[in-house]
């Protein structure tokens, strides 16, 4: 992170009252601290302090702080826009759960200032890469930091696929799809899916097979060295979709394969002082609500 720090990027859905009530209250705040303001939207007030509007590419080239106000949603997509240019992240939670997004709106100034301090707690996250290969020869790419999904499309039947690691043959599924998770994104869908909560510094990834029709195919934890490889049967009326944290990839067809490993790039998440992740996992999870709860 640079310092000082010069321009801050906010980002988030403004067209959400929640959300443009929070920049609207960090316009004039870090105007006051002689922050450069960088959207890529117009929002009230927002000329009044000199805000920049700059193209959704230039926010992590000309940023030296980037806060993402809304829910986990919102932080994956300025995870994506920060990549490859080393740009810290801050999240200011005005979503639900918010596993990311740790800093409560009552919180926010001072976890403000102490960023642009470089008083807060930073947290290296890795991210993933997808590779989605067409049969025609091109090469789709793109990053996530929680999960690449690859799941049914417009279709009641189930899909044929296999999976193979570093190109060992793995298992044959038939399901509505599966997931690839960072240790990051085993939170996510892929909980959901009946996968473990991987702390998030340990070098894994979770393989989670979406509505599985047999009992027997279960989430799987390996190495975050290994690559994932999937490929769609031949079948009747066989359409999926690749998505990386939620955004679309491509489609998915026989004679395609989907690739997916470790990226190079890491995201850098900023946290309060004293950040428990075990105390997030109870405060969302709502573990420990019995007499014993500390």
């Amino acid at each position: 992170m640079a310092f000082p720090v010069r321009s801050c990027a906010l980002v988030g859905r403004f067209t959400d009252a929640r959300v443009a009530e929070t920049v609207i209250a960090l316009l004039p705040h870090l105007a006051s601290r002689a922050v450069q303001v960088l959207l890529s939207e117009p929002i009230p007030g927002a000329e009044a302090v000199g805000a920049s509007f700059v193209s959704e590419a230039q926010l992590g080239e000309r940023a030296d702080l980037v806060i993402a106000v809304g829910g986990d949603g919102t932080l994956l997509y300025a995870a994506r826009l920060v990549a490859h240019h080393g740009v810290p992240l801050l999240g200011v939670n005005r979503g639900r759960l918010g596993f990311l997004t740790d800093i409560s709106p009552k919180d926010m100034l001072p976890s403000v200032d102490a960023a642009l301090r470089g008083e807060l707690e930073a947290d290296q996250r890795p991210m993933l890469a997808a590779q989605l290969h067409t049969a025609t020869g091109a090469v789709l790419r793109s990053l996530a930091l929680n999960d690449v999904v690859m799941q049914k499309h417009d279709t009641g039947r189930t899909l044929d696929f296999e999976t193979r690691i570093d190109q060992r043959f793995v298992n044959t599924h038939d399901g509505d799809g599966i997931i690839v998770a960072s240790a990051t994104g085993s939170t996510a869908y892929a909980l959901s899916c009946g996968g473990p909560i991987i702390e998030p510094h340990l070098d894994a990834l979770v393989i989670a097979p979406i509505c599985a029709h047999t009992l027997s195919d279960r989430p799987i934890v390996v190495s975050s060295r290994s690559v994932i490889e999937v490929v769609l049967l031949e079948r009747p009326d066989t359409q999926a979709n690749v998505s990386c944290d939620g955004m679309a990839l491509g489609a998915l067809v026989p004679g395609d394969r989907l690739e997916v490993r470790a990226a190079r790039e890491q995201v850098t998440l900023l946290h309060p002082p004293g950040h428990d992740y075990y105390k997030l996992l109870r405060s969302k999870l709502h573990w420990g609500r019995g007499s014993f709860e500390r």
